[in-house]
């Protein structure tokens, strides 16, 4: 069996694809059709599949516990933090749904669609993703507003404008998912496709990514700044003698813990996909860079399981619902009916930090 090393440009079935392929001789040609993007082996289809089955229902009832529980609570529907959370978790069951489905229908299940369909399911994964990582940004700039104007934060981000920003992110992920079902794609406009994904066209990955990059650097950008003014407040407060010197470092300590955890988490779960997307451009993959890129894949679906334990479960507010719910549940209502107004009904004194107030979020 020999391999051919070059990057050959192959029309087949309307595809037009450039990956390397195995031929038995010069006469046997390419590979057919969708099946130079059906990579995966036996071994790899399990370790995969594995990871989709336990992390797609996982996020699923993560995310649906958590807009249950902001729905059903005037309190927190009220706040534009909780409507950012919530378009995070909505946007994280379309992942588990859309993605799940359709990487394990195409990858294990080696189901050929036809280009509309199959564009169609895409689009459902793209929509879920991007406005994952737009909800992420939203919930930073939230976050970011509230350590730079926080005697302003109320006037400044209202519930009225966090609705609308909300409704200006979903109206633009559903119209930059669904382009290539519409016609921008490489079946449509004859030209190469990417090597990663079938039909798609190279411009509008390249626009993609770079839409998806410029986000996670303002979200990156957000939370530095964030944990720098944080520690400049604090050090300012200890130097006054405002709060004792173990208080500040602990505050420092459990900021930087926090924002160094969410950016990790997206360097590790989106980077290694970016970069795939971007030598996809540059060079010819062979089967096993194929197979790498679709293991990576997998942890934007991780992520997406992750988001509401670092969102919106880990909050006190959250956590003060969740109690009083399995309180209700254990027919303890006399606990409900005698308990006290929630932190989130009480105005902070003059004495809290801006690092505190960062913290409540949080």
């Amino acid at each position: 069996m020999e391999e051919v090393d070059n990057c050959s440009t192959v029309w087949n079935s309307n595809i037009s694809v450039c990956c390397p392929f195995y031929v038995n001789s010069p006469e046997d040609g390419p590979c057919p059709g969708l099946q130079c993007y059906m990579v995966l082996e036996k071994r790899e289809k399990t370790v995969i599949s594995t990871i989709c089955f336990f992390a797609g229902p996982l996020t699923f009832l993560e995310n649906v516990l958590v807009l249950c529980l902001i729905f059903f609570t005037p309190a927190l529907r009220r706040k534009p933090s909780y409507l950012f959370i919530s378009s995070l978790a909505l946007a994280d069951v379309f992942a588990s749904l859309f993605f799940t489905i359709s990487f394990l229908d195409f990858h294990l299940f080696e189901r050929t669609d036809n280009a509309e369909v199959y564009l169609f399911k895409l689009g459902g994964v793209t929509l879920s993703f991007t406005s994952s990582v737009g909800s992420l940004l939203l919930t930073a700039l939230d976050r970011y507003i509230c350590m730079h104007r926080p005697s302003e934060y109320k006037t400044i981000l209202t519930r009225r404008r966090a609705l609308a920003c909300l409704t200006a992110l979903w109206m633009t992920t559903i119209f930059i998912a669904f382009l290539p079902p519409l016609g921008w794609n490489c079946k449509t406009m004859d030209r190469p496709c990417s090597q990663l994904f079938p039909y798609v066209d190279h411009s509008y990955l390249a626009c993609w990514i770079i839409l998806v990059m410029f986000l996670l650097v303002l979200i990156i950008y957000a939370y530095i700044h964030i944990l720098w003014k944080a520690h400049k407040h604090v050090v300012y407060m200890a130097k006054h003698s405002i709060r004792p010197g173990h208080v500040r470092m602990r505050m420092d300590i459990r900021l930087a813990r926090m924002f160094s955890l969410i950016l990790a988490i997206l360097v590790t779960c989106w980077f290694p996909v970016l970069a795939f997307m971007i030598v996809d451009f540059f060079h010819c993959l062979s089967r096993e860079q194929k197979r790498a890129f679709a293991f990576w894949s997998t942890l934007c679906l991780v992520n997406s399981s992750v988001n509401p334990l670092i969102y919106a479960l880990r909050s006190r507010d959250m956590r003060r619902v969740m109690l009083k719910v399995l309180s209700w549940c254990r027919g303890q209502r006399s606990y409900m009916e005698g308990s006290q107004e929630s932190d989130m009904q009480q105005k902070p004194s003059n004495q809290e930090t801006i690092s505190e107030r960062v913290e409540k979020q949080i």
